[in-house]
């Protein structure tokens, strides 16, 4: 299925250098009434995505959620789906994740075959995603649900070859993800040599708990910040790591092959 819109655009922060930001909301975690005020607070920030989806969802009101936020937003809404039970056509854009950092053969293909008529079915923007987990110091609710090693913090070599195989079979983009209450957010040593190396955007999240290391994984190559346990403890963040995203534009760091 092709790309659009959405996808065009982090093709766009990635050809110009540049970093957007995005806000993590766990369905589980927020109720639907609170998405109002997410939302205002998405637009004064200029916030560039919703992301939004969890591990479990234990309480089923995702679409709820969405269409509230949607009522008081134009910023698009991404799922990022924990299942594949976790499609829905009220968001805009889905990030099809395939676990190409694991072994689990279930998360590189069997829940697509799962999903794929609703997938197609749901109108739904398809943006095909190499999703690498990398360890953040301690297990998280991805790396136990999904049944896979993480990719050691200190084996950039490693993520860069595996971000190369997703590039190469042809996935859109690529997303590093320490994951939620990561101690040790991805290092902006492993951030520049994946995205110095490949052609495609890069999406990093897990971890990230202030503006200044929003700033740096910018600086060192991200085109797109993902964060959700920090605003959910702090929504106020949310304006200062966006700022900070914007301000990085221009002084990515440059590596040769």
């Amino acid at each position: 299925m092709a790309t659009g819109e959405i996808y065009g655009r982090l093709r766009e922060l990635k050809s110009q250098k540049k970093s957007g930001f995005a806000v993590l909301a766990d369905p589980d975690k927020i109720a639907p009434a609170d998405m109002h005020y997410l939302a205002r607070l998405c637009n004064d920030a200029r916030v560039d995505y919703l992301f939004i989806g969890g591990s479990l969802l234990l309480v089923h009101q995702m679409e709820l959620c969405i269409q509230r936020f949607k009522a008081e937003s134009d910023i698009p809404v991404m799922l990022f789906p924990g299942s594949p039970a976790q499609v829905t056509p009220y968001a805009d854009a889905l990030l099809y994740l395939s676990l190409i950092s694991g072994r689990n053969p279930e998360l590189l293909i069997g829940q697509h075959v799962t999903s794929a008529p609703l997938v197609r079915a749901s109108g739904l923007e398809v943006i095909s995603t190499g999703y690498m987990i990398i360890d953040g110091g301690v297990q998280t609710s991805v790396s136990y649900m999904s049944n896979a090693m993480p990719i050691p913090a200190d084996k950039p070599e490693i993520a860069l070859c595996t971000a190369w195989a997703g590039e190469l079979q042809g996935k859109h983009i690529i997303y590093m993800d320490a994951g939620s209450g990561a101690r040790k957010p991805v290092s902006a040593e492993m951030i520049t040599m994946v995205s110095s190396h490949i052609s495609i955007p890069l999406i990093v999240g897990g971890g990230i708990v202030s503006p200044e290391k929003v700033y740096e994984n910018c600086k060192a190559g991200a085109n797109l910040i993902v964060v959700g346990n920090a605003i959910e403890r702090d929504p106020l963040l949310i304006r200062d790591m966006a700022q900070a995203a914007r301000a990085s534009a221009g002084n990515v760091q440059e590596e040769q092959p």
